[in-house]
């Protein structure tokens, strides 16, 4: 009888996990500058499941003497651990997409879109 018991309260527990439908999203974009002379604007923006957006400054590409490769990882810090926070707070990297723009060969954005999800409550 126990087993029994054991058994129904294991199918209605799944049950329950299974009618779990539908997904919330959160939306993490970085633009990174590529403007000599750290003359561009960078950002990692995010926008969560209400709505509400922020804005985190990051580094640009270049400084006044060319490419800045502590910029650069300094801001696969900050991409690295945003990233890891939102693993923690049980969201999922979904999608990622990435390109780039630019008019000359010195001037430019790098653009990538994450996507996060997970389960709604």
């Amino acid at each position: 009888m126990k087993k029994v018991i054991l058994a129904l309260v294991v199918v209605f527990a799944s049950l329950g996990a299974m009618s779990q439908v539908g997904y919330e999203f959160y939306q993490m974009t970085t633009v990174e500058s590529v403007v000599p002379g750290g003359l561009g604007r960078s950002r990692l923006i995010t926008t969560d499941e209400k709505g509400a957006m922020q804005d985190l400054k990051m580094e640009n590409f270049f400084s006044m003497v060319g490419i800045n490769f502590s910029n650069i990882r300094l801001n696969d810090q900050l991409i690295g651990d945003k990233i890891s926070d939102l693993s923690n707070e049980g969201w999922e990297l979904f999608h990622m997409v990435s390109g780039a723009y630019g008019h000359q060969e010195s001037t430019g954005i790098f653009i990538t879109r994450y996507l996060f999800r997970r389960p709604k409550n």
